[in-house]
């Protein structure tokens, strides 16, 4: 088992997960079990499920698929996953964040630590003060529904390089989702709900962040959300 996934699965960091997904509850996925519950399920079974991690072999169940409508029109699909699961995954999220955040932009907001939407506000008012007016507003359709996972891996792995991390990453990736009773694969995509999707969303978006910048573009990025800007021209 590599240093890096030994960290993972201290108990200090496990327990730190824990306590974080109790304190933001949420609902049950496809197994039942719910969060004031899942400290008694973990008593039981913790040691297996340790085993299983380290050993890879653990696999993480489907998430509970559900829909969520949107206030412009049409649903957002999103993933529920097992509360354990959901333990896991930001036990996960807790090593790898401070190994991936200098490898992102400082224009990116969205999902990271000590950042948040008025701070992106607040820049695009520089970028107005400074003379930028032409705004593009991009939003990526379905984005967490469409993103290549092969492609995604590739950029996880030149960060993290750590296999076993890689490893139980996609198979987080790759657990599938339950919709009414049916199974149906996930191979492309990273399910809104998990704990790694934000993070995961920002090691793909660094791409573009970084053609941004290659460009010259003053921008600000919150997620999947993109303002590129450019000075007014004068005839």
């Amino acid at each position: 088992m590599s240093q890096l996934m030994e960290q993972i699965l201290c108990r200090d960091n496990m327990m730190l997960a824990y306590k974080k997904v109790k304190a933001n509850k949420g609902a049950s996925g496809i197994d039942g079990i719910e969060v004031d519950e899942v400290k008694d399920y973990l008593k039981e079974n913790w040691r297996d499920i340790k085993e299983q991690v380290q050993k890879r072999k653990y696999k993480p169940q489907p998430v509970r698929g559900v829909e969520i409508p949107k206030a412009s029109g049409g649903v957002r699909k999103l993933g529920i996953p097992s509360v354990v699961d959901r333990i896991i995954e930001q036990a996960i999220v807790q090593v790898i964040t401070p190994i991936v955040e200098p490898h992102f932009s400082e224009y990116s907001y969205g999902f990271r630590p000590q950042r948040r939407a008025q701070q992106a506000v607040l820049k695009l008012l520089e970028y107005f003060d400074d003379g930028y007016t032409y705004i593009v507003d991009i939003d990526l359709e379905k984005f967490f529904d469409n993103v290549p996972q092969d492609k995604l891996m590739t950029l996880v792995g030149k960060i993290i390089q750590d296999p076993d991390t890689e490893s139980l990453i996609s198979k987080y990736l790759k657990a599938g989702v339950m919709v009414k009773g049916k199974y149906e694969k996930t191979e492309v995509g990273t399910p809104q709900g998990g704990n790694l999707s934000p993070i995961l969303s920002n090691i793909m978006l660094n791409e573009l962040d970084k053609e941004l910048e290659a460009r010259g573009l003053h921008f600000v990025r919150y997620a999947d959300d993109c303002a590129p800007r450019r000075r007014a021209q004068v005839a």
